[in-house]
């Protein structure tokens, strides 16, 4: 079955701050935008490995967490409608004449004028389990993120892991899944104090099971897990019957298929030039920690300021015969009357 080619201005690879402030600057100049990131939930690393974490030096701000610079960012672009792409990583980029077609992982295929690579330090890889013959499952029992929930209806599930993504997928599985089993190696969760309060709640009330321990073995025949077996915290073992498992052991970074796309690359990062900070290609741009050039800063500002400037030169690509007139938000209504100001 064919899956209809979604069409937009601008594709940007990455939901992290500087991704999603990237659809403001472009939101204010008319430029539709959708965006893709691997990771279940906009924020990259920010919201990905120090949500709680406080950061001190974005201007005006003199302190915020990661998780509440995202939820700000999202706050910041709603008037622009963004479209996300969750739980996807954009594998193949073609050019053909004017336009860009990129193809993610799950088969969803976009066209664009411009793309604006702000995947941070590259592509968050789920850690891999050290369980032997792990890799023969993967894909058809064994899930490091879920992109469907419907594909886990009415199965046996086994959710591995004390995180933020483990419990957060406890609870949305719960009422899906056949039934549904959260294993953790200790009691105590790094997660949202209210996720782990709901998790227990539904521990108590039977609707789901709790268990301590760590998978060592894996069971089953042509990539169809039957169980599992678990070595308890006192050294004992048991048998965990399931068909799916979802092992949520954090993420790692690396460059990803970024290195395929056909682009220069400098010490796995991208060159671009510091005036509209676009790549060795015409119509990719680069900008946050991706990017490098003489005196490159690691800082969310520097990628803000980056995002600007990219903007302006990407609505040149987009509308070649619009003149653009810059504006101020302080003063310009039409400005205004986009991000929805009264």
């Amino acid at each position: 079955m064919s899956v209809d080619v979604i069409k937009t201005d601008v594709v940007i690879i990455g939901a992290g701050p500087v991704g999603l402030f990237a659809v403001f600057e472009l939101g204010l100049l008319d430029v539709k935008c959708h965006v893709i990131d691997i990771l279940d939930r906009p924020g990259g690393q920010c919201a990905e490995l120090y949500p709680e974490k406080p950061i001190y030096d974005i201007p005006a701000i003199p302190v915020v967490t990661g998780q509440q610079l995202t939820d700000q960012l999202m706050e910041q672009i709603e008037p622009f409608g963004p479209e996300f792409h969750f739980s996807e990583r954009v594998d193949v980029i073609e050019k053909t004449g004017d336009v860009f077609r990129l193809v993610t992982d799950a088969g969803t295929p976009f066209e664009c004028k411009v793309i604006v690579i702000a995947a941070g330090g590259g592509s968050f890889t789920p850690k891999r389990p050290p369980l032997p013959g792990i890799e023969a499952y993967e894909d058809t029992s064994v899930f490091y993120s879920v992109r469907k929930m419907d594909a886990f209806r009415n199965k046996d599930v086994l959710i591995v892991g004390g995180g933020d993504s483990a419990l957060d997928w406890t609870l949305n599985l719960q009422p899906v899944a056949k039934s549904l089993t959260l294993l953790h190696r200790r009691s105590d969760f790094r997660a949202a104090p209210a996720s782990v309060q709901k998790m227990m709640e539904l521990v108590d009330g039977g609707d789901i099971s709790f268990k301590l321990g760590q998978v060592t073995t894996l069971h089953g025949d042509n990539g169809q897990l039957t169980g599992v077996t678990v070595k308890s915290p006192d050294g004992s073992t048991f048998e965990q019957e399931t068909e799916v498992m979802l092992p949520f052991f954090g993420l790692t970074m690396k460059l990803g298929p970024v290195a395929n796309w056909g682009l220069n690359l400098e010490e796995n990062l991208i060159p671009v030039d510091t005036e509209k900070f676009e790549t060795s290609e015409q119509g990719i741009f680069a900008i946050g920690d991706i990017n490098t050039y003489p005196g490159k800063l690691k800082l969310i500002l520097s990628g803000f300021h980056e995002g600007a400037l990219m903007a302006q030169a990407a609505h040149r690509i987009i509308f070649p015969d619009k003149k653009l007139i810059f504006q101020y938000t302080t003063s310009s209504s039409s400005l205004q009357k986009k991000l929805g100001v009264k």
